[in-house]
């Protein structure tokens, strides 16, 4: 429970990584390319202040999720990472009225009892797994 915090912060930044980049992408219209603008429209792309936000965003989001798998098993950690999904979900109709109907509802209900039942299940820290190792070699 001590770093469900940190494992919500990284979940937040993710999903808010997703946004940023699809309103990125949303004001540059329609992706296409060529062989002679392919390299113009990838510097394009990524230097989008909005594109450039969401990615920025995910190193953010990564560099929590590496401190998390420092400290709790993946096992634990991981599936958290599927409430991300259930946060651009909303925020994708609240903000891009994209559309949230009745089976996409009921995926995001079993996604959240999937990841009430893993909190539910505890975890051990990775502190614990090294001294373990420890005890085992001496």
């Amino acid at each position: 429970m001590k770093y469900i915090p940190f494992i919500l912060f990284t979940v937040l930044t993710n999903a808010a990584a997703q946004l940023l980049l699809k309103h990125g992408m949303m004001t540059l219209g329609p992706i296409s390319f060529s062989a002679e603008t392919a390299i113009q429209r990838i510097f394009q792309i990524v230097f989008n202040p909005w594109v450039f936000l969401g990615l920025s965003t995910f190193v953010i989001s990564m560099a929590s999720h590496l401190y998390v798998l420092s400290k709790v098993d993946l096992s634990y950690a991981y599936p958290f990472l599927s409430l991300a999904y259930v946060a651009v979900a909303f925020f994708a109709w609240l903000l891009f009225k994209e559309e949230l109907g009745a089976l996409k509802i009921a995926g995001i209900a079993f996604i959240c009892v999937g990841t009430v039942l893993i909190a539910q299940s505890g975890h051990k820290p990775a502190e614990d797994d090294i001294a373990a190792v420890e005890q085992l070699s001496s």
